[in-house]
């Protein structure tokens, strides 16, 4: 709540600013305004200001490049903030990490977990919706570089129920399937239907009212990490793919023509809540940091015309059977497979070794990684409602990605140590 008076207090110096018509404040002009006004750390209202100040920056630049979109400066008032410390405010001891909070205040003791980097390029404490995180701006290992072929190329095509399937130019094809993730979200859709029958039943706002939403928030954003692991997970499996078969390109194909055909209240659920923006996303920043070309665009027509013979047909089933020359393969590969001649105007021969991996599992072993194995809901777990699921092995460490407003540096990443 501190640290939000110092956006507040920014906020308000800016919005005065631009009403007289007069110059921006710059960092100087924040720093001595906010200097010894806050029950945090010095710095740490530094890096409050220094965030508000980037906020202005790219504000100001969309505004140029998409006047359309009509964006507007910072004007809402905040009510929290994460705490932000840059790496010189951080005391990294053998068993403990110390926060400073200011002077004559207690400094804020965190116990070290296992991995904690003895040097941190910046932490930040923030809400993730059922707890609290400290995220860590650490550096980067440099990521295996695809040792690139010309004319290598590889297209990808998008499911939910198989996360990725992709087929190369020299006859290989990886699916990674996506069921971990169908099964998460099932099972959040199941207790969040018995957590708000519960709820529809209380007074809005009593107690039990209370610990019934409290409930709901804790499985939204429980599942919302658990689906954002396995994502991860298996888009890095697709791109380790890649990178072994020398691959030079991707072609990631736009499903977006598919979600919006109706097919029922279930399946139309289970395509509403499909992302797979999010996995064009990873792929597309995964594939250029491996040293590969990405791009994407349509699918039209592709999984329902066979590889072979061109017999255009609707399939059902995850096996693609053609009525015409009796070609039977992956529907998923035979999508990829016909991608081709769209992305590079080349057709292949449909691949001859097809590998079947899962997101969370060990190569070579059924054990899993960190999340693949859950519990289902159970209803008797009192006035909070039913659990969506559990960890098999504790709490996991979230990668968050490329740091914001924290140690800002090229080779930075963030890690979420759940306190």
């Amino acid at each position: 709540m501190e640290a939000a008076r110092v956006w507040n207090t920014c906020c308000e110096i800016h919005r005065e600013a631009r009403k007289a018509e007069t110059k921006w404040p710059s960092r100087g002009d924040l720093q001595v305004a906010t200097k010894g006004e806050f029950r945090i750390h010095s710095q740490s209202v530094q890096m409050v200001a220094h965030a508000f100040l980037a906020n202005i920056d790219t504000t100001r630049q969309l505004r140029k490049t998409h006047p359309q979109m009509g964006m507007r400066y910072p004007w809402k008032e905040k009510r929290f903030y994460p705490l932000l410390w840059p790496a010189q405010a951080v005391h990294v001891e053998a068993t403990r990490i110390v926060l400073p909070m200011g002077r004559g205040r207690k400094s804020l003791v965190i116990p070290r977990p296992v991995g904690f980097p003895d040097a941190p390029g910046g932490v930040k404490v923030c809400w993730n919706g059922a707890g609290y995180d400290l995220h860590v701006a650490i550096e980067a290992p440099d990521e295996a570089q695809s040792q690139a072929v010309d004319g290598v190329h590889a297209t990808v095509d998008l499911g939910e129920i198989h996360q990725v399937a992709i087929a190369t130019s020299t006859g290989k094809a990886l699916v990674v399937s996506g069921r971990g993730i169908r099964s998460v979200k099932r099972y959040r859709n199941i207790a969040l239907g018995q957590i708000l029958r519960l709820r529809s039943r209380c007074s809005k706002g009593s107690r039990r009212y209370r610990r019934l939403s409290w409930a709901i928030s804790r499985s939204m954003h429980r599942t919302l990490r658990q689906v954002r692991d396995l994502r991860h997970k298996g888009t890095r499996r697709a791109i380790a793919f890649c990178v072994e078969n020398a691959v030079s390109s991707i072609y990631v194909g736009d499903p977006d023509g598919v979600r919006k055909r109706p097919s029922g209240r279930k399946h139309n659920q289970r395509m509403s809540q499909w992302e797979y923006g999010k996995d064009m996303q990873y792929l597309d920043y995964k594939s250029r940091k491996a040293g590969m070309e990405c791009c994407s665009g349509t699918e039209r027509g592709t999984s329902s015309h066979c590889p072979s013979c061109g017999h255009r047909h609707r399939p059902k089933g995850w096996e693609w059977a053609c009525k015409k020359c009796g070609f039977r393969g992956h529907r998923d590969v035979v999508g990829a497979v016909n991608m081709h001649p769209l992305a590079y105007g080349e057709q292949i021969e449909f691949p001859s070794q097809i590998t079947y991996r899962r997101a969370g599992i060990t190569q070579g072993t059924k054990q899993p990684l960190r999340s693949a194995r859950r519990s289902r809901p159970d209803p008797g777990l009192g006035a909070c409602g039913p659990v969506l699921s559990r960890y098999a092995n504790g709490p996991t460490t979230q990668i968050a990605g490329t740091p914001q407003g924290v140690g800002q540096a090229e080779g930075l990443r963030m890690e979420a140590h759940p306190l």
